[in-house]
């Protein structure tokens, strides 16, 4: 049976916390399922300043390019407020995008019934909700050129960002977009501003003519982007899978990710492009919320997000479809059983810890796995 490699990069604050929980899981695949993962490990962030000052060491980086999938969990914290720019603790973050040459970055946004109550948003409105919004993440506006801040001479200063996108950039995760949706509710809404910006031209005539040459069995519609945000909130369940540029993208994956009520539960996957000689993609799973440097150390944290991005690590690293969506009911399960860590608790549900929780979804993970 062929290996399946893991590098683990816990990071900072609550990171290590949470991946403890998820080095059990691991384990479980391998001794209870026969899996044959083998695992690494190496630093990021502001440890990995501490250790060697940079944000992510060289060797470290080689890791991740020889790992299937990297497992991925915070990084930052007061600790590393001064440090210099290009080697804070996100710069580690960064790097692995770069060098592993992840453009595509994808959001689920899951409401999961025991928690409907937890959202701003009235229950019927959010409950069941199950959407992915796909994020552009190597281009645009963040990475476009020039980009500087001038001194007109004159008392006054001019910032420059560039939005730039390539036919190509564009193309690659429309067919994203399009494969995942045929594995869900076959539907994409490609998002831009083509009413005031050139580069959404651009990108709704590459999307849609994607469409047509390559995906035309998908269902595809558009839509401006704030009026994305308008729909988000006014009725998300409408979408399946939202596409988006690098910018609208950053901002509509956390509107979406507070429609379910917690940061603390949401998964993320960062892809790159298939190797056409092992047939797999680079990829970076981590979960949404931040180093929570405040609560690192107490046992409060919340695991379940690091715990969903290695049940997508199962789903589109390794195609181990039906591991993931055991672990993802084991999750539903133990939310169904009333357990809540501090961030998600309320009046009448019992209060556990992040190991608690951890073993609690361990053990459901292990029961549906026999069934």
């Amino acid at each position: 049976m062929a290996s399946r490699k893991l590098l683990l990069l816990p990071g900072d604050g609550i990171g290590p916390e949470a991946m403890a929980e998820v080095r059990k899981i691991i384990a479980f695949l391998n001794s209870g399922l026969n899996l044959g993962f083998e695992t690494e490990e190496g630093l990021v962030g502001g440890c990995a300043y501490d250790a060697h000052g940079q944000a992510i060491s060289d060797a470290d980086m080689e890791k991740a390019l020889a790992a299937d999938a990297t497992l991925f969990g915070a990084v930052g914290g007061p600790k590393w407020d001064d440090v210099p720019y290009e080697v804070r603790p996100e710069a580690g973050l960064l790097r692995l995008r770069k060098d592993m040459q992840l453009y595509a970055n994808l959001r689920p946004a899951i409401c999961y019934p025991a928690l409907a109550h937890s959202s701003s948003l009235k229950p019927e409105v959010i409950e069941g909700l199950d959407i992915l919004i796909l994020r552009e993440l190597t281009g645009g506006v963040y990475f476009g050129e020039p980009k500087e801040i001038i001194d007109l001479g004159n008392g006054q200063k001019r910032g420059i960002d560039t939005q730039v996108y390539d036919t190509y950039e564009i193309e690659r995760i429309a067919d994203v977009a399009f494969e995942l949706a045929r594995t869900r509710r076959n539907k994409v809404t490609s998002m831009e501003k083509r009413n005031v910006m050139k580069s959404g031209v651009l990108w709704n005539q590459v999307v849609t003519a994607r469409h047509k040459d390559k995906h035309a069995d998908v269902e595809l519609e558009h839509m401006l982007a704030d009026a994305g945000g308008m729909q988000l909130v006014r009725w998300p369940k409408q979408f399946d899978v939202i596409v988006t540029d690098n910018l609208f993208g950053d901002m509509l994956s956390d509107v979406a990710a507070m429609l379910t009520g917690s940061l603390g539960m949401l998964p993320s996957a960062s892809l790159g492009a298939v190797d056409s000689k092992t047939g797999k993609r680079k990829a970076l799973y981590e979960p949404v919320h931040g180093s929570a440097p405040d609560i690192a150390g107490k046992g409060v944290a919340n695991p379940i997000a690091m715990i969903a991005s290695l049940a997508m690590c199962l789903r589109y690293s390794f195609n181990l479809v039906d591991e993931a969506d055991r672990l993802e009911a084991a999750i539903e399960q133990v939310l169904d059983d009333g357990l809540r860590t501090a961030d998600i608790w309320s009046e009448g549900k019992t209060k556990v810890g992040t190991v608690a929780m951890g073993d609690a979804i361990l053990d459901k993970f292990s029961k549906l796995s026999a069934e």
